[in-house]
């Protein structure tokens, strides 16, 4: 017990490095490409943070740990948005744009109902679902790239008639013609800081999930022996750990003020933890829906764990499209969702 305890030390200190240096090189990227922090969280950042979920639950459903898998790709939505980005936007309520945020969200929702469909009529996830589920993440990475490519080719021809409507003389052109060595240099040294950007991303990522890892591993093993069921701790010790890269980076967006990275990230990490990590879990081992309780003769992940997965995502997502802004009542709202939530769980 306390040597796990000792890891789970060592684990942490390690993720919070690791999120230090994984927000540095993805803002550094996103300035580079002159592209908005929000759409970078929303890709690059999330599958990043998302990499401890995918493993966890890739070899829990190798395994035969339906329940932790299920458990830990909703529990991870619904503790990266009532209580990482609650306690962000409790804490420091800012704009969004909607421009960047609708299409994830479009995208998550409608996973979320093939989802509900599948949970609801079938009561359990077969290969299909999941080969379905990961043909959307496929659809939404290509649909990324395509509007992160408009992105930069908006901007660039933005800058090119600055340039044009600058130079209006022959004597500014010679100016600039005088200036192309600096501009060459200029250029090289963008090219190293660039894969410094990328270094730092790469490493920070991977310190990530290594610390992620050893909490997961190490809470997992002091749950076990305190006698919790497989699914609570999916839902709770295990999300939780795995959310940890969100919260991180959550935190140190906030911390050097790019609050928009934040936001993205953790949207664009529940629509993975949906289509990524539970599409990867079931297409390896598809499994029913797990039951850890009933309320009146009913499955409670029907009942709790599936609706409170959706109800923190509307909280999140629609009011903060129509007015463009997150308020303080949201996240002290889903704040107090997650402490019902996390108190259910080991009450039923």
């Amino acid at each position: 017990m306390l040597f796990s305890v000792f890891m789970l030390a060592i684990g942490f200190v390690v993720l919070i490095k690791g999120g230090d240096w994984f927000v540095d090189g993805a803002t550094g990227i996103a300035r580079r490409f002159h592209l908005p922090e929000i759409l970078i969280g929303a890709t690059v950042v999330s599958i990043g943070t998302t990499l401890p979920e995918v493993m966890v639950s890739a070899g829990a459903a190798a395994q035969g740990s339906g329940s932790i898998a299920y458990g830990n790709a909703l529990g991870s939505i619904i503790c990266n948005t009532a209580l990482i980005a609650a306690l962000t936007i409790a804490i420091k309520p800012g704009a969004a744009a909607r421009k960047s945020l609708k299409v994830p969200v479009a995208f998550f929702f409608g996973a979320a109902a093939i989802y509900c469909a599948v949970s609801y009529i079938f009561g359990e996830f077969s290969r299909i679902t999941g080969i379905i589920l990961l043909s959307i993440f496929v659809i939404y990475m290509v649909t990324t790239v395509i509007r992160m490519k408009k992105s930069g080719a908006d901007i660039e021809t933005v800058q090119a008639e600055e340039v044009n409507g600058a130079i209006t003389s022959e004597a500014e052109l010679e100016a600039k013609s005088g200036e192309d060595h600096v501009v060459e240099s200029k250029e090289d040294g963008t090219k190293d800081s660039l894969l410094k950007d990328i270094f730092l991303l790469i490493l920070g990522a991977v310190l990530i999930a290594v610390g992620a890892d050893l909490l997961v591993d190490h809470a997992t093993i002091i749950a076990t022996e305190l006698g919790v069921s497989e699914k609570v701790i999916g839902l709770t010790i295990v999300a939780l750990g795995t959310s940890l890269p969100e919260f991180v980076t959550a935190v140190t967006s906030l911390i050097k003020g790019h609050g928009s990275l934040s936001l993205g990230n953790i949207i664009g990490a529940n629509l993975f933890n949906l289509v990524l990590v539970s599409g990867v879990a079931i297409t390896i081992n598809p499994f029913e829906l797990p039951v850890s309780g009933l309320i009146n003769g009913i499955n409670s992940s029907l009942i709790i764990d599936i609706p409170v997965m959706l109800a923190v995502m509307l909280i999140l997502t629609v009011p903060t499209l129509i007015k463009e802004k997150l308020s303080r009542w949201q996240g002290i709202s889903l704040l107090s969702i997650y402490v019902a939530f996390c108190v259910l769980q080991f009450v039923i």
